[in-house]
């Protein structure tokens, strides 16, 4: 059992900017099995049914409360707490009181094959792009060996955090290596920057956990 550690590499206002620039870190390390998954949360109705119209294969999901469908069969609970592609959304505006914010995710797609409908459609929201199964290679000089289980990149929009709970005017580019700390040093820090060099990039920040 392991984790992962994300250290920032990359900040812009520029989106399409903080795209290519993620895409140029994950490409270092693409292999033929690598995956994408998106995901985003929203807090209006409106920005929901847009980004519904933009993504409709999107799987779109409201909260719920705390032990609120407790005994309820999986078919009697709400279109909106089970989960719905964009067209199944209820046009009822009563329907999403109390389910805000609402979430929306794509998940292990090839990759390619969502990025831009997603980077296009996301607009103010927080949420993130994140490429996996990828193969960082040996870093010899450093000792380090290659990583596959941990190789990932994340790019996050109008927030900083991998919780998407703190709103920012910038998008962030996230590398992630294996967690190993000892004595409260993160033992795999040098491989994080060694791999941000390698496309012209540096580590901006300390690490977030998972």
């Amino acid at each position: 059992m392991s984790d992962d550690i994300a250290y920032p590499v990359f900040r812009t206002p520029d989106l399409a900017l903080a795209l290519s620039t993620a895409r140029r870190l994950m490409d270092f390390g693409r292999c033929e099995d690598s995956e994408v998954s998106v995901y985003a949360e929203f807090n209006s109705v409106a920005e929901v049914q847009r980004v519904a119209k933009e993504l409709p294969e999107g799987w779109f999901r409201g909260q719920e409360g705390y032990e609120e469908f407790n005994g309820v069969p999986w078919e009697d609970q709400p279109a909106l707490v089970v989960g719905v592609q964009g067209p199944a959304l209820p046009a009822d505006l009563s329907a999403y009181e109390e389910r805000l914010p609402v979430e929306c995710e794509l998940r292990n797609l090839p990759v390619g094959s969502i990025e831009d409908a997603f980077a296009v459609a996301i607009g103010p929201n927080p949420g993130e792009i994140h490429w996996d199964s990828l193969c960082w290679p040996d870093a010899p000089e450093l000792g380090f060996h290659g990583e596959s289980k941990h190789a990932e990149v994340t790019l996050l929009f109008n927030t900083r955090t991998r919780d998407l709970d703190v709103p920012a005017d910038d998008h962030t580019v996230l590398v992630h290596v294996r967690k190993a700390g000892v004595d409260g040093r993160q033992m795999k820090e040098p491989y994080a920057h060694w791999l941000a060099e390698q496309v012209g990039l540096t580590v901006i920040g300390p690490w977030q956990p998972f």
